[in-house]
């Protein structure tokens, strides 16, 4: 029996070293198992697409029409051409007092609020006004004291105010705005040794106002107020009334038009923000720089220009399309039967809860590419569920949706300890194993 344990040792110890050139094959294998799939995403161009011919004809200097639900740009004409806008930068002023201010509070007009020039509502030093009849004031007939009394009531003062409009338009993405006054009249000033000038581009103004009317937790407030034809409003002892009619002339003369502003200044020209609705579809467009007096209809000939030309060329699309998920190598991973035999494959997939449809506002001739980032091999130990690559849609070179794709399961690192553990193991579980060790 001594006979057949030294037989048994010695054949442990040719198993060990049968395990451990295994062990060494696996792991050279890294080296010589050609890819079992290898799918990566084209270098892409990530450049806003810029209109290089106005096809149009528009009167205005700077020019934009913008998938609201998105902010793609479906028209551009100098949309990145920083100018000054006017009294539409009332919107980002009104939609500032709603989501700082109290509609209940009354404000108090200070000397520097009066002695705002027209447009105005007259106010005089010491009248109090409700905050939410000053915004109705400020978007309905533009008045410039009622914009500054919004702004020193809900920021402490104009320059407090001003922090509070810039502050957001960094959160919007809009880096080429740059807010001095509520009300919009041409301003400069010194910041950090360089002289800013009051201005925002047409691409970054209609971002505003997609954000007014769509993603604010204001916004339900701010488009009844953009919305309202007229308002009646008193001062808050009631001594006296004012009436209010709102200047967007689109909401009564275009079918779908529901929000917008206008602005004028010496500087600026004429300029308008706006956005329509049409068949399910949400357009907004910017114009700046729209005419001098006596050309003050310039921008309705433009704004209808624009959302016409939405209306009639984009459409909704559903362009999604189930992509086939590759198996990736797990390099040196440890297999779940056990053996060393075979290299080590994992399923990959997409979120099983994923909205399985993605519409886009398309013209007739854009295309979308579906392109999959997804490694041909990682590195063990990974993780079930651990995110390994994307599904992205592409248009005109730009990412508009990725889907996040994951490991379906998990496994360790391979290591000359766990060969030696699993053989082992193995050996242990031999059927009479125990009985010739013990056996005497």
């Amino acid at each position: 029996m001594r006979h057949a344990k030294g037989i048994l040792l010695a054949a442990a110890g040719i198993a060990i070293v049968s395990f451990m050139g295994t062990f060494a094959v696996k792991l050279a294998e890294k080296e010589t198992i050609k890819n079992h799939t290898s799918v990566t995403s084209e270098k892409m161009d990530h450049k806003t697409q810029i209109e290089t011919t106005d096809e149009l004809n528009l009167y205005a200097q700077s020019a934009v029409l913008m998938d609201a639900s998105t902010n793609r740009i479906l028209y551009g004409k100098n949309e990145e051409l920083v100018r000054p806008m006017a009294s539409t930068t009332k919107i980002m002023t009104c939609i500032i007092a709603l989501e700082n201010g109290n509609l209940s509070d009354p404000v108090a007009a200070t000397q520097n609020a009066a002695n705002q020039p027209k447009v105005h509502l007259g106010v005089y030093k010491g009248e109090t006004i409700y905050l939410k009849d000053l915004l109705y004031s400020l978007m309905l007939e533009s008045h410039n004291d009622a914009a500054m009394m919004i702004a020193e009531h809900v920021g402490g003062s104009r320059e407090g105010f001003a922090k509070l409009m810039n502050q957001k338009a960094r959160e919007l993405g809009c880096s080429n705005t740059y807010f001095i006054t509520p009300n919009g009249l041409d301003a400069k000033e010194e910041n950090d040794g360089e002289i800013k000038e009051h201005s925002t581009t047409a691409a970054d103004l209609a971002r505003i106002m997609n954000y007014c009317i769509g993603n604010s937790p204001k916004s339900k407030e701010f488009l009844e107020i953009t919305g309202t034809q007229s308002y009646y409003f008193t001062d808050v002892d009631g001594k006296r009334s004012f009436s209010c009619t709102n200047h967007n002339a689109l909401l009564s003369s275009m079918s779908g038009a529901f929000s917008g502003k206008t602005g004028f200044t010496g500087g600026a020209g004429y300029s308008y923000v706006g956005s329509v609705k049409s068949d399910g579809r949400i357009f907004t467009i910017a114009l700046l720089g729209c005419g001098w007096p006596p050309h003050k209809t310039w921008k309705w000939s433009d704004a209808r220009k624009l959302f016409q030309y939405g209306m009639d060329r984009f459409h909704y699309r559903d362009v999604y399309e189930e992509v086939p998920m590759p198996e990736v190598l797990i390099n040196e991973g440890i297999p779940i039967s056990g053996g060393l035999d075979k290299p080590v494959f994992i399923a990959s997939s997409m979120a099983e809860d994923r909205e399985k449809s993605l519409k886009l506002l398309l013209a007739d001739d854009e295309k979308v590419t579906v392109k999959t980032s997804i490694p041909d091999k990682i590195e063990a130990p990974v993780k079930k569920g651990q995110k390994i690559g994307s599904v992205t849609y592409w248009l005109n070179n730009q990412p508009v949706k990725e889907y996040p794709v994951y490991l379906t399961e998990g496994t360790k690192r391979l290591t000359v300890i766990w060969c030696l553990k699993n053989m082992v193991t193995r050996y242990l579980s031999m059927p009479g194993f125990f009985q010739i060790l013990t056996s005497s």
